[in-house]
């Protein structure tokens, strides 16, 4: 293990490092400090390491920067490993960009892991654009718990009767926590 001062001091000169947990940190240490530079080295990563925690990392970091990891983070979304679709689904939720809504919606209402699709509902609302809101109505009713506890979270930065009817409707759900994340919108 690296002097970890130095690694903190100078994330970049253990990006490559050997050791998968190095580098993991190493991504980490970015945060807060992203420059063009450490950008697309971050985007290399995210593209090629070997390791999913690894890409995760890079993924969540790069969301920092803004639009310029709107494509990564896209491309990241085709990943294999159910991690790093989910760290990519949050941070295209913080970049709030149209452009990742067809994924998304696909993701929250079909990706085979249960995270990815959370995290997606999570950023659907996060976003808050009225195209997903058929998506989020569907899953209200249908999805597994924890997605249905998500979608009750992200209609409610939506307005409508049908929104309304969706939030009440949860509060007789099945699922003590859709119920419990119903009442907790409708107190606001």
């Amino acid at each position: 293990m690296p002097d970890l001062h130095a690694l903190v001091a100078e994330p970049a000169d253990y990006l490559a490092d050997p050791d998968p947990a190095v580098r993991r940190l190493a991504v980490s240490a970015c945060s807060g400090r992203v420059s063009d530079e450490l950008a697309a080295a971050l985007g290399r990563i995210l593209e090629t390491d070997l390791e999913a925690r690894v890409r995760a990392e890079a993924a969540e970091v790069l969301a920092e920067i803004g639009e310029a990891a709107l494509e990564p983070l896209l491309a990241a979304a085709g990943d294999s490993s159910g991690i790093v679709r989910e760290a990519a689904a949050t941070g295209l939720g913080e970049l709030t960009h149209a452009a990742a809504l067809p994924w998304l919606m696909d993701a929250a209402a079909a990706d085979t892991e249960k995270l990815v699709r959370e995290a997606a509902v999570a950023a659907l609302g996060a976003i808050g654009d009225e195209v997903a809101v058929p998506v989020l109505l569907e899953l209200v009713a249908t999805g597994p718990p924890q997605v249905r506890r998500r979608c009750v979270v992200a209609l409610s930065v939506f307005d409508g009767p049908e929104i309304e009817a969706a939030i009440r409707a949860a509060r007789d759900d099945r699922n003590p926590m859709v119920r419990e994340a119903a009442e907790m919108v409708i107190g606001r």
